[in-house]
């Protein structure tokens, strides 16, 4: 493998063999040539069924791990082999950020169904690179062109959403926010605002009591250390400031909290950046949309900003 010590060097695992991510990855390396070095991670064969007439004599690396069947191979469906093939290119991708052969990671969306039928417990991509690096904590960022979000919570069900907020978990997910924009957007000292998690953010512990007993003391202390923090606001309020510019980042309770507004003001410049892990990681703010994988109909606009996005926070990190 040629190591070009001049560009940042990207790897990019191609995602669920059955969806959309194959397609998106060929057509992202391609609008970005000559912006990175590139490594695609994942089945040549299945690369080869979407990248279309392109030679890869003059594009990107490619490791092929042949690890899908082509013998009844199927798009839009959720296998175990294709789980397994899905985890395998997130396992290659670790051993070449630690032997320093890539510099970031920007990873095309994965079938959840598919990852449990292999018999794998992950719920994410986030989740298993934490247990992968033995990250502590880690947090989603979610961001457009419009909005960053940090979540406190992840892929839960609603109803646990208050049991699962702490103190602990919600000043972590704050202080790695406040870290991740300093580090990989160069923010010299960012503004962040926390968003309640009930209507009108309990209007002072009338509809719900996590604002007053878990919320504001937290703000407090964070505060006290220095932090550029307010809130809690109510959701709604704390977007439309957020749309104006006013803060840098919103620190959201719970998964669709963030994700409703993201995709409504900008789905295509969508990314998921994964703060915690010690390297950048990133990837598109979509999933493996299996109704149009295999019909060259996937827009790659998400995954060419989750790449653009891993090339710019490497170059930042590597210049602090």
């Amino acid at each position: 493998m040629s190591l070009n010590k001049q560009k940042i060097r990207i790897g990019i695992t191609l995602g669920d063999p059955s969806g959309i991510g194959p397609e998106i990855a060929a057509r992202a390396v391609r609008a970005l040539a000559g912006k990175a070095e590139f490594i695609l991670i994942g089945d040549r064969r299945v690369f080869d069924r979407v990248r279309g007439p392109w030679s890869m004599v003059h594009g990107p690396e490619f490791v092929d791990l042949r690890n899908v069947s082509p013998k009844n191979f199927r798009y839009g469906i959720a296998r175990a082999e294709y789980g397994r093939a899905s985890i395998e290119y997130l396992d290659q991708a670790m051993k070449m950020l630690k032997r320093g052969w890539i510099d970031a990671l920007a990873t095309c969306p994965i079938c959840k169904e598919s990852v449990k039928k292999a018999g794998f417990s992950y719920s994410g991509h986030t989740e298993y690179l934490a247990r992968r690096t033995g990250a502590k904590n880690t947090v989603m960022l979610l961001l457009n062109k419009h909005l960053k979000f940090a979540l406190v919570t992840r892929h839960i069900p609603l109803k646990k959403v208050s049991d699962r907020i702490s103190k602990h978990s919600l000043s972590r997910t704050i202080e790695l926010a406040y870290r991740g924009l300093k580090e990989m957007f160069a923010v010299k000292r960012p503004r962040l605002l926390v968003c309640g998690l009930n209507p009108h953010a309990s209007d002072n512990g009338v509809i719900g009591e996590e604002e007053n007993r878990l919320i504001k003391p937290v703000i407090r202390s964070l505060r006290s250390k220095g932090l550029f923090l307010e809130g809690p606001l109510p959701a709604d309020t704390a977007i439309c400031l957020g749309l104006k510019r006013l803060y840098d980042c919103l620190i959201a309770l719970y998964h669709d909290q963030a994700l409703i507004p993201l995709k409504i003001t900008g789905s295509s410049s969508g990314v998921n950046l994964t703060l915690g892990l010690g390297f950048v990681r990133s990837s598109p703010l979509h999933g493996v949309a299996f109704d149009i994988a295999g019909k060259g109909r996937a827009d790659p606009s998400s995954m060419i900003e989750s790449i653009k996005l891993a090339i710019k926070c490497s170059q930042n990190l590597k210049k602090a």
